[in-house]
């Protein structure tokens, strides 16, 4: 096992039997490429191999890249930090993406994972309390603006825990490998992403309060502006937005936009 950089957030998982799943989870197919992010010391890189046409793996870490090179000769190993680099210019558009990510940047990941245009299938194995966040339906507290933004976009599966005493060094809570499938026809257009995004952070920073009461600090609109566009799209005014569906919210955004409000 190489050496950890702990300041690299790195937990490698060496367990045949778990990377083996993971890799079947992604249900690559020789037809396929398959982009990793952060292969460590390459056991996924390697499980990964065994099925896709093509790996492409982006290691930030330079002492790894000779060992998964010599582990899995016909993988292209690209050194950089997966955050900065273009994942399209590197794998090409039409690609798979898997990875065991760490834990420090596992949002931004998923975030950049699912940029237009979006990958077919991707596989994370994440800290279970975010594959819960990420699959959570409205109403639980697991429900948030993490939630809403990617089940706007993406099925999302979290499909079996990993345990901590799986990796090496030892993390202080499970894993949980996580699924996401674009959605043929995404609850907002490329263009509403961003937007979207604004929104729905913007409501979650006012969790405690009810929906009336967060609009109007997010758009500076009167109570009866406010209420109108509520109204419009069939959302309660003294819900809280941990109870409103991933679709209401992209019809709300769209009553704002149409009511002149710019997301800023």
């Amino acid at each position: 096992m190489p050496r950890v950089k702990r300041r690299l957030g790195q937990h490698f998982l060496s367990d045949r039997h778990i990377l083996e799943r993971i890799a079947d989870a992604l249900g690559a197919t020789a037809d396929d490429t398959v982009l990793e992010i952060g292969p460590g010391p390459g056991g996924l890189t390697e499980a990964l191999a065994g099925r896709a046409g093509k790996v492409v793996a982006i290691e930030k870490d330079s002492d790894l890249i000779p060992a998964l090179r010599a582990r899995v000769p016909s993988a292209t190993i690209v050194e950089a930090d997966a955050l900065e680099a273009d994942w399209h210019a590197i794998a090409g558009p039409e690609v798979l993406v898997a990875g065991n990510i760490p834990y420090n940047i596992t949002s931004p990941l998923i975030d950049k994972a699912l940029i237009p245009p979006r990958p077919r299938r991707i596989v994370f194995l994440v800290q279970k309390e975010v594959a819960d966040r990420v699959g959570a339906a409205p109403g639980g507290g697991a429900y948030g603006a993490l939630s809403v933004g990617v089940q706007a976009v993406a099925l999302a599966e979290r499909l079996f825990t990993v345990p901590a005493g799986a990796f090496h060094p030892r993390p202080k809570v499970d894993s949980a490998v996580l699924r996401l499938t674009p959605l043929g026809e995404p609850l907002v257009s490329d263009g509403e992403v961003e937007p979207f995004r604004r929104l729905v952070v913007g409501l979650f920073g006012f969790r405690r309060k009810q929906m009336v009461r967060g609009l109007r600090e997010l758009t500076g609109w009167d109570a009866e502006r406010v209420e109108g566009a509520l109204g419009r799209v069939g959302i309660e005014s003294r819900v809280r937005p941990e109870t409103v569906a991933p679709a209401r919210f992209a019809a709300l955004l769209r009553a704002l936009v149409d009511g002149r409000w710019h997301a800023r």
